[in-house]
């Protein structure tokens, strides 16, 4: 692998203007096809197959044709001012006319008049009407939201408090953005003090945004024939740039090091992208298999999310075993720093305070590990708390009319009114369908924590209902939950009587079956990713424990990292700094996303890290002598990647979309914890402890595994080291010691 990369990267080095001609096509291909696509929408309705709520809104499409149109919706919830009505005379005459634009409109279904649908709350402050439209949101355009939105303005001007909610109206999350460059600006800052050069700090950003660019293109190319969505590009940009510069940043760090070795510019090329480049193959190849394990979890927005970022890491790696070379052949001194340039020759470091830290942890790595796992556990413990859904309307801020409406409509009509439920009721097996329908709405009334239910409606067969119940309690409470499964508990008792039987779903019990199917499909999803890189990283670095140390460092850092989203998000500690308005239950989707995305994160600096040690062990070095080594070498610009891979993830907790807010915020937390905690703590204190036997290896299982030689061991004995012509690019003179 090495030998192979070496010659690689002195190639890129060598064929720098056709490599970088070659990268800039590709993105102006893919651009040209972004360019020309149609606008992405996520293809089919399905969002889970196989829980219950999903089995019964397919029937709902069975058996109701239309039901299932995905027409864009409108709830405006009118509210009088204090001490009135909205049945007073010129509140009722602004809602009716209102109605009556709204139905008027060409794209327009139908318009549900409050005071005919008795959608008035019982003490006459509230009412809501119901605007159906015969397309998506997406397919409207201005002018149809423009003329809604008239309407709207005209009511208010009776006195009327008008708020809307549903899909027809709704702001639409932008796909990055600010985030981006926010992220970028911070990225830069650290890379100038890393390098102190502008070159070596612009190349890892100019390739990385290179790298992102070709994904993102092709994300929104491919967009519409996959049912891609902004929110897969949004999670592929966040992890592409952070990997893509954390990439470019380890083979430019390794590039100088070199040169101040004495090795000539294309040499000094080759021997980076021979070892640094060897650990970004299988650093990438750990992110990969994080993301594109999602589709074990068998949600298919979860799994193009998760292949889209898993593009985008495969970008990035290609990005950096060849433009970063590349651009390095065109500014072969210009990456290195002032001073450097300035004397005509490279400093080179025998002594950093990543050797001090390393020579600090392995004097005392008892008390340095007890201190880890103590300080994780604890950050750990809110996450056995934590309790996931689907939070909607109200985990907006409340300067958005979403929220005020979904407020107002609790206030005036009850907390569970947001959140009601759907009873499907096939009867197709009874002898009497309406009997058995009956006798169904009868017993979900009868229910404990059901608020009302509103009067059957049958298909055109008369074989199939559909009933709406209303719970006491709010969509994403317990008491909620509680209430779905009693409902469902009723069943075998309704089916033997009736013959007939029922499915619940809704949004609220959509959420419920999703966050419980994604609960259970946690562990295997860790198992099949950790093992899958167990048997990866026991091939990189030929060592039965540290594989399994890496692996332990990574369920204590995503776990302390979980119990922080949960302190935040959940209980609400220090949320309004974040400008959390609202806590709640867990995105679903958060927890199975960050323990997949951060293990290859986490697996990332496992092996930029280890390697180094292991390749000093592998030349001669004693283990503790190897763990000073790698750290002098290699703790700076693991803490610069950790650092960047922080700015990057935090500028999305300003993201106005909750999932992706809690995701960077999250991610952020679990890169600092993982990066400075485990990997610059606990890595070296429990190889101290090991001492040689954290390289053993059976001699059987040696023989069976295949040789990689991430470490270069072979670059030193290789017949085509070094046999090439002489660079022509000016080299350095020999390395001045300090």
């Amino acid at each position: 692998m090495a030998t192979l990369l070496y010659r690689w990267g002195r190639t890129a080095f060598r064929r720098r203007w056709l490599v970088t001609l070659l990268w800039a096509l590709i993105l102006g291909a893919v651009g040209f096809g972004a360019a020309k696509a149609p606008a992405s929408s996520d293809a089919g309705t399905s969002f889970m197959p196989g829980i219950e709520a999903q089995k019964a809104f397919d029937l709902i499409g069975q058996r109701f044709p239309g039901s299932d149109a995905d027409g864009a919706t409108a709830r405006i919830v009118f509210v009088a001012p204090h001490g009135e009505k909205v049945t007073a005379s010129g509140h009722r005459t602004a809602i009716d006319t209102l109605v009556a634009e709204a139905a008027g409109e060409p794209k327009v279904a139908g318009a549900v008049n409050p005071f005919t649908a008795h959608a008035v709350s019982k003490d006459g402050s509230t009412a809501y009407a119901t605007v159906n439209f015969k397309v998506k949101a997406d397919d409207l355009t201005k002018d149809d939201k423009a003329a809604l939105q008239k309407a709207i303005d005209q009511a208010r001007d009776s006195g009327l408090t008008v708020e809307t909610g549903g899909s027809a109206l709704a702001s639409q999350p932008s796909a990055g953005g600010s985030s981006e460059t926010i992220g970028i600006v911070l990225a830069a800052v650290v890379l100038l003090i890393t390098f102190g050069s502008l070159a070596a700090a612009g190349l890892p950003l100019l390739t990385a945004v290179v790298g992102v660019g070709v994904s993102m293109a092709a994300i929104l190319a491919l967009g519409s024939a996959l049912g891609l969505s902004l929110t897969s590009g949004t999670l592929a940009t966040m992890v592409g740039l952070a990997v893509g510069i954390d990439y470019a940043l380890f083979v430019v760090s390794r590039y100088r090091e070199e040169r101040a070795a004495g090795h000539a510019p294309r040499e000094a090329a080759g021997l980076a992208v021979g070892t640094a480049g060897s650990a970004v193959v299988f650093a990438g190849l750990t992110v990969i298999i994080a993301l594109a394990g999602l589709a074990v979890v068998d949600v298919p927005m979860l799994t193009k999310m998760g292949l889209c970022a898993a593009g985008a890491v495969t970008v990035a790696v290609l990005v950096a075993l060849t433009l970063v070379p590349a651009l390095l052949g065109m500014w072969p001194n210009a990456v290195l720093s002032r001073a450097a340039r300035k004397r005509g020759r490279v400093a080179r470091t025998v002594d950093n305070a990543g050797a001090r830290w390393a020579r600090f942890v392995l004097r005392r790595p008892v008390a340095v590990l007890l201190a880890c796992v103590a300080g994780l556990g604890a950050l750990a413990l809110p996450a056995t708390h934590l309790q996931m859904g689907m939070p909607g309307d109200e985990s907006k801020p409340v300067a958005t009319t979403e929220r005020r409406a979904y407020d107002a409509l609790a206030h005036g009509f009850g907390a569970g009114f947001n959140g009601p439920l759907t009873i499907v009721v096939d009867a197709k097996g009874a002898a009497d369908p309406k009997a058995a329908v009956t006798e169904i709405t009868q017993e979900v009334r009868a229910t404990h924590g059901v608020v009302s239910v509103s009067p059957a409606r049958f298909d055109r067969a008369g074989d199939t209902a559909l009933v709406s119940a209303v719970p006491a309690t709010g969509p994403n409470t317990e008491d909620t939950k509680s209430l779905v499964k009693t409902i469902r508990a009723e069943r075998p008792g309704v089916e033997q009587r009736t013959g007939a039987t029922f499915e619940v779903t809704g949004t609220t019990a959509m959420n419920i079956d999703i966050a419980q199917a994604l609960q259970d499909a946690l562990v295997p999803y860790l198992a099949v990713i950790v093992g899958l890189a167990l048997v990866l990283l026991l091939v990189v670095f030929r060592s039965v424990l540290v594989p399994v140390k890496a692996a332990f460092g990574f369920l204590l850092s995503v776990l302390a990292a979980l119990g922080a989203v949960v302190a935040v998000f959940q209980w609400g500690w220090g949320a309004g700094l974040l400008g959390v308005e609202q806590t709640g239950p867990i995105m679903s989707l958060m927890p199975i996303f960050l323990v997949g995305i951060v293990f290859g994160l986490a697996m990332d600096y496992e092996v930029f890290l280890v390697a180094r040690m292991r390749e000093a062990y592998v030349h001669g070095d004693r283990a503790p002598q190897a763990v000073e080594t790698g750290f002098r070498h290699s703790a700076r610009v693991v803490v610069a990647a950790a650092v960047i891979m922080i700015a990057v993830f935090s500028a999305f907790i300003g993201s106005g979309e909750s999932m992706i807010k809690t995701i960077g915020f999250g991610l952020a937390v679990a890169v600092l914890l993982d990066a400075f905690v485990v990997r610059m703590a606990l890595v070296p204190a429990v190889l101290a402890l090991l001492g040689d036997k954290a390289w053993w290896l059976p001699r059987r299982l040696d023989r069976l595994l295949p040789r990689v030689d991430v470490e270069g061991a072979g670059l030193t004995t290789s017949p085509t080291h070094g046999t090439e012509p002489a660079d022509t690019e000016t080299a350095p003179q020999e390395p001045a010691r300090t």
